[in-house]
């Protein structure tokens, strides 16, 4: 038991990955963000007008290219899939169909959209160990941040539906970049988020309500600062993907007893 834990205390140590960047190709990383950004996009269109039944055979093929990038990554990388998928399932039941703070057409949570958010988790990861970021990760925070703070100001000041939520997500979000664990998640997090939310609303698959349900708040359609909540389930993610590595093992080595 004792070498397990210190394996897993190992495991928690680590960074997104249990192999170093170099040894995962750009070519897969490009490919899983490529497929990504073009499978949102078709996805969301497709549904701007469909049935339920026509949405449940998208979340079935969203499952299939989920579990299919999945055989090529690491134990790891698929318990922070894993994680990412349930804690961003509950929080879509809680935000969306109890608290009403953003509603899709049907007022249920899409069967696409669990998997979706491994996709989204696994596509950040993906740009995150890219060399495209890893060698020019100032210059893309920096864009980030000019873009995502002119929104902002954007939302605050010239938006139809004010966003003042958006404005301190986007504060959350600067905090996370600079102080969280895995920046380069947080920043690759920002990308695929931003473009399936703005695809998303704009096709009315999904909108968000003038004032956020809690601190009645207004915010935007989509919150400027959006990509905050994804950060939240990415960071949670990172966090505790060890501890099911760690129990993982447990289990085998008292199996094997």
């Amino acid at each position: 038991m004792r070498r397990i834990v210190v394996e897993g205390e190992k495991i928690a140590r680590t960074e997104v990955f249990t192999k170093t960047p170099d040894q995962v190709s750009d070519l897969r990383n490009y490919t899983i963000t490529l497929v990504v950004f073009i499978s949102i996009a078709a996805n969301l269109h497709l549904d701007a007008n469909s049935t339920l039944a026509f949405q449940n055979i998208l979340g079935i093929l969203a499952w299939i290219f989920l579990l299919g990038f999945l055989r090529g990554e690491s134990n790891l990388v698929r318990s922070q899939v894993l994680i990412a998928v349930a804690f961003a399932t509950i929080g879509e039941h809680f935000a969306s169909v109890y608290m009403e703070g953003y509603i899709y057409r049907f007022h249920n949570v899409p069967a696409y959209v669990p998997p979706g958010h491994g996709l989204v988790y696994l596509t950040a990861v993906a740009l995150a160990r890219s060399s495209l970021f890893r060698l020019n990760l100032k210059i893309i925070r920096n864009i980030v941040l000019m873009a995502g703070g002119g929104w902002s100001i954007w939302g605050l000041t010239g938006a139809t539906q004010e966003d003042i939520l958006g404005a301190l997500l986007f504060v959350i979000f600067i905090f996370s970049v600079y102080f969280g664990r895995s920046p380069g998640v947080y920043l690759g997090a920002f990308f695929v988020t931003t473009w399936l939310e703005l695809i998303g609303v704009s096709h009315g698959t999904w909108r968000w309500v003038s004032y956020e349900p809690i601190l009645q708040l207004t915010q935007g359609n989509p919150p400027s600062g959006v990509a905050a909540w994804y950060c939240l389930v990415d960071a949670v993610a990172l966090r505790f993907a060890p501890n099911i590595i760690i129990g993982f093992n447990w289990i085998q080595a008292t199996w094997r007893k």
